[in-house]
């Protein structure tokens, strides 16, 4: 998408710089047609580094001024860069006059600091394309952070999977053994029923009340004691 901040300073209607209603500071005749804003500004931002090189790591990315500097753009000596300009934008004398009252005060404010328009614009896209350059640099990173932490997701995934399985077979193995236990200990009890009754089908020929607890009857030693004869 085209980006629309050099409307302040162009127009398509005005003329180019040096180029008068005779002919153009660069030769041309009448009969060509004048260059419009579109054209100027390309060859302004064709006349800036497609890319600009960062010197310096940016230790704040939420800091602008630390990302213009780290991409080496520093104020000219006049001062008048696009961040001047936002802020004179701001100003109470001009914050809400019409667009052409402020086109007008602005370059009125260039030409008295003997400034060119272009220069402002040329800075813009210098800062334009160090926060585009830095921008792509964040997503390159966002981008192997991504992807180093899916990979390590998965291999998490891969653990915990490894691990789960190791857990069920313990639980698995801890169930075996309760399980062999208790059928070892109910063949026991079988076996204790049947010893129990042949001891009480032996004494019950020397008492009415048999002592002995067998299945299905009382359990337990004060249960016992009572049942002995006195």
């Amino acid at each position: 998408m085209a980006k629309k901040w050099y409307n302040y300073f162009l127009s398509v209607d005005a003329l180019p710089e040096g180029q008068t209603s005779e002919g153009s500071a660069d030769g041309r005749s009448d009969s060509e047609p004048p260059r419009n804003a579109a054209q100027t500004v390309a060859e302004i931002a064709s006349s800036v580094a497609a890319e600009p090189k960062f010197t310096s790591p940016v230790a704040n990315p939420s800091s602008f001024e630390e990302i213009y500097s780290a991409a080496e753009i520093t104020p000219p000596a006049h001062g008048y860069t696009i961040l001047k300009i936002t802020e004179l934008l701001q100003s109470e004398h001009i914050r809400n006059v019409s667009r052409d009252v402020k086109r007008s005060s602005l370059l009125l404010a260039l030409e008295a600091a003997g400034v060119k328009a272009q220069d402002v614009v040329q800075d813009a896209v210098r800062r334009d394309k160090a926060l585009d350059t830095f921008e792509s640099v964040q997503q390159k990173a966002l981008l192997e952070l991504e992807t180093k932490k899916s990979q390590e997701n998965q291999e998490l995934k891969a653990e915990i999977e490894k691990r789960i399985n190791e857990m069920q077979s313990r639980i698995q193995a801890n169930n075996d053994a309760v399980a062999k236990e208790k059928e070892r200990f109910y063949g026991w009890q079988l076996k204790k029923q049947q010893e129990e009754q042949k001891i009480a089908d032996a004494v019950s020929y020397f008492t009415s009340e048999t002592p002995i607890t067998t299945a299905g009857g009382p359990t337990g030693p004060a249960t016992a004691a009572a049942k002995r004869p006195s």
